[in-house]
């Protein structure tokens, strides 16, 4: 019974990290990385689609990311949807091509990023301790109900522990790397 909570705990942990690390790549950080436009999507024949669906993206220099639409009646629709994504972009049309110049970026908004990459980090401590309360609370109801010793439930108890600390490490190392990322000049 524990080692199947333990695989679903961690298995748990692991995803709320990885979420936390795919919110990260869509920080801007002034270099152009494709992962930047993660988090648009594109209005297009009357669903929210994400952009990769509907055009390339490619980063051919360090300052510079081109979006290539695959349909010409969705570039104008694109264009809009990446302004309205509020990362600070500005899109110029070129055809079917659309070329995103990245600003360097200023001391202030570099701190701002910091800052959100701080509470987003946060939010992903405080999912990974919903997910040991949620284990620690399953290990006591099974020691109430007698499936468990006492000595099985403070084992169970130490191992969720010791799955919380591991997943918050990770999410300080990400946070960290994160941090210099956008602090670098």
């Amino acid at each position: 019974m524990l080692e199947t909570l333990y695989k679903e705990t961690t298995a748990r942990m692991k995803k709320s990290v990885e979420a936390m690390s795919r919110e990260f790549s869509a920080v801007r950080t002034g270099k152009a990385t494709i992962n930047l436009l993660d988090t648009v999507r594109v209005e297009t024949y009357g669903t929210q689609v994400p952009l990769n669906q509907v055009a390339t993206i490619a980063s051919p220099e360090p300052r510079l990311l081109v979006v290539q639409a695959f349909d010409k009646a969705t570039v104008s629709e694109i264009v809009k949807s990446i302004q309205r994504a509020d990362l600070g972009l500005n899109p110029q049309v070129d055809g079917q091509t659309i070329r995103i110049p990245i600003p360097p970026l200023n001391e202030q908004r570099r701190k701002e990023l910091v800052r959100h990459c701080k509470n987003v980090a946060e939010d992903g401590r405080v999912a990974v301790r919903n997910i040991r309360r949620d284990a620690n609370e399953q290990i006591k109801k099974a020691q109430k109900d007698k499936e468990l010793s006492e000595d099985q439930e403070k084992d169970g108890l130490a191992e969720t522990q010791k799955l919380t600390d591991e997943a918050i490490k990770d999410i300080d190392n990400l946070l960290a790397r994160k941090e210099k990322e956008v602090m670098e000049v």
